[in-house]
């Protein structure tokens, strides 16, 4: 009778959290939209090497140049990249949708162990309560190495010659965002506190012009003029493909010995990112005899192929404060050196 009652109520907690397991949370949720991101990503680089090696073959058997083959690798690059755009765009919607009903409290935080709670509250056992507690304490721990999410949304400006006081930053706005995946690696053993922090992201800078001023290109060095008309809109968009790599120092407290769990408190990264361009666009906005009229031209505008530099954030758990500073100039050619600022909010889905 005794075995029975056991087998009972080990049926009973099953099934039960299982139910429990079927409630979809903030975090579950945002992990899948990520996994689906992700998903993508891999397609499209998995076939862009499959074309840069056909590329390759025709380069090895003559029947193209080098500047033939570089021409055709960063048209596949670019034609990737803007796939890669349009097919997360429907996840970005719904990872924004989510973040919102998060702020709004339309979602409920469930406790992402519950689903384990029944089984460690019911032991093989019922007198092995501490045999529970580090079974409980197992299940919550991570390994060393976890992958996150990142989606940055900064405001940005350029300084003159790297100093704010050379520049008016008010004449420069532009809204940016970024997104990636990265991963984190604990680097002490007995310890959660340091963490190195790698990964890829994409990177979308918009300058902003105000007063009607675009961009123009003149030779080797690109201008910046006064439009003939009213600008409702003048935007430069440059889109990067970049590898961050941030020393992150983790103050949130270890659940036990031997047992980590990252982003449970407040978190300080320090470090940088490098990485190339993929395209540039200037989009133009006015009107015209009432009609309203949108210019977009693609070229390079002489901006720097490869661009580098300097980025800290601190915050607690998932979401941070994140600034960044291009070390590299806007322009390869300009007589005064542009760099790019930018300051926002980040979040880390781990």
């Amino acid at each position: 009778m005794r075995s029975f009652t056991i087998y009972l109520a080990t049926f009973l907690c099953l099934f039960a959290s299982k139910l429990i397991a079927q409630e979809t949370t903030f975090e579950i949720r945002a992990k899948a939209i990520a996994e689906k991101i992700e998903r993508i990503t891999k397609e499209e680089k998995a076939a862009l090497k499959l074309e840069v090696e056909s590329v390759n073959k025709q380069l090895e058997g003559g029947s193209i140049t080098n500047a033939q083959a570089d021409e055709r690798k960063l048209h596949l690059a670019e034609s990737r990249a803007k796939s890669i755009e349009n097919r997360v765009a429907d996840a970005q919607a719904e990872l924004s949708q989510l973040v919102k009903d998060k702020v709004s409290g339309k979602l409920k935080e469930h406790d992402s162990t519950a689903r384990y709670s029944l089984y460690l509250d019911f032991p093989v056992r019922l007198e092995d309560k501490k045999r529970a507690a580090r079974m409980r304490d197992t299940l919550r721990g991570e390994s060393r190495t976890t992958s996150q999410f990142v989606y940055s949304l900064t405001l940005s400006s350029l300084v003159n010659n790297g100093s704010p006081h050379n520049s008016n930053l008010h004449e420069f706005l532009g809204a940016n965002y970024e997104w990636g995946f990265s991963f984190t690696t604990r680097i002490l053993n007995n310890s959660n506190l340091l963490q190195a922090k790698y990964g890829l992201s994409l990177m979308y800078n918009n300058i902003e012009p105000t007063n009607d001023r675009y961009f123009v290109r003149n030779g080797n060095v690109t201008d910046l003029v006064e439009s003939d008309i009213n600008l409702d809109h003048s935007r430069l968009r440059n889109v990067y493909l970049m590898m961050p790599l941030h020393l992150e120092f983790d103050f949130g407290k270890n659940k036990g010995a031997g047992v980590f769990r990252k982003q449970q408190g407040w978190r300080l990264g320090i470090g940088g990112y490098g990485g190339i361009r993929l395209k540039s666009k200037q989009v133009l906005r006015y009107e015209i005899d009432g009609d309203k009229v949108e210019s977009r031209t693609k070229g390079d505008f002489n901006v720097n192929d490869f661009n580098y530099g300097v980025s800290s954030y601190i915050g607690y758990k998932t979401m941070s404060l994140y600034v960044k500073y291009d070390l590299q100039p806007l322009f390869e050619n300009n007589p005064v050196d542009q760099n790019n600022i930018a300051a926002g909010i980040r979040f880390d889905f781990n």
